[in-house]
């Protein structure tokens, strides 16, 4: 039970860090990312190729996950921003689907449908409860530190120019504020933090296959920021634990039900998702930890 919890926990900080990036590029910034499980991806395949293939030590291979998400956020901001907000939405989407599709038909690069597995996970997993309680302290400190660092953005400058963006940008940028410019970096930064959450998975889990990436992901990762506060990094962090227990209460919930398949257990469980956020948008519009309005500085 103690190592159930403890991968729990563990999944929940990787959650987390994609909680903390979509908090940072919708929830903060207004960019709506549908792609989120391509950066995932992106940060997971970069990293398990350089650290099992390449044999490179795994904090270089986070640290490639980083580089790799962060390039790719630049990249599709760089495609969609002399065009309106939606339709960052929509290419980000597509982005996603292109990631996945690549993932299964480039078997020379990734593996194809069969992934890569064997992944290493910096510690051996021999160790047994040592493992699952060595990636939770170092998932769990990562996850802080992230927590940390946006919480320091948001109440910079920088941070309030983002908000300001969100809320109009043509009067931010008639304010003189760089609003593409701020926007590619915000958008940068947080498909960074994902490229960083699915290195993390990848490396804990030891197995990545492009099903693992299906915009169902994202869809959780709106749920949980959406439960939790979309304005705040400690409500997404709040939103993503609360995001897994719901989904493992779930898995037993679903098995009770009298008559039903595994099949539909699984139809369940997702339609479960789906009515929790429909009760949390009528309940709680702004999440557990709404946003809080910033004093303007002392001068």
């Amino acid at each position: 039970m103690t190592a159930y919890i403890v991968f729990l926990l563990v999944i929940g900080g990787i959650y987390a860090l994609l909680a903390q990036s979509l908090a940072l590029a919708w929830g903060m910034t207004g960019l709506v990312n549908l792609g989120l499980a391509g950066f995932f991806a992106i940060g997971a395949y970069a990293s398990a190729m350089l650290v099992k293939w390449g044999g490179v030590p795994l904090p270089v291979g986070l640290v490639a996950a980083l580089v790799a998400g962060g390039v790719a956020g630049l990249v599709v901001t760089g495609a969609t921003l002399r065009l309106r907000d939606d339709y960052l939405a929509i290419v980000t989407l597509g982005f996603a689907e292109a990631v996945r599709i690549i993932a299964s038909n480039e078997i020379w690069l990734t593996g194809g449908t069969d992934g890569i597995s064997g992944i290493p996970g910096g510690v051996p997993r021999e160790w047994g409860p040592a493992f699952h309680l060595t990636w939770l302290v170092g998932v769990s400190a990562l996850v802080a530190l992230v927590w940390f660092a946006l919480r320091r953005l948001s109440a910079s400058p920088w941070g309030r120019a983002l908000r300001a963006i969100r809320e109009d940008q043509v009067v931010a940028a008639v304010a003189g504020k760089p609003v593409s410019r701020m926007k590619a970096e915000a958008f940068a930064i947080a498909a960074a933090i994902a490229g960083l959450a699915g290195a993390l998975y990848g490396h804990y889990g030891s197995y990545i296959a492009p099903e693992l990436f299906a915009p169902l992901v994202t869809i959780y990762v709106f749920l949980a920021v959406t439960a939790g506060g979309n304005g705040r990094p400690s409500g997404a962090v709040l939103g993503a634990y609360l995001l897994i227990g719901f989904l493992e209460a779930t898995r037993f919930a679903a098995e009770l039900v009298p008559g039903v398949s595994a099949l539909q257990a699984a139809a369940l469980r997702e339609a479960s998702v789906g009515v929790a956020l429909i009760l949390l948008l009528h309940l709680r519009p702004q999440g557990i930890l709404p946003e809080r309005n910033q004093k303007a500085p002392v001068a």
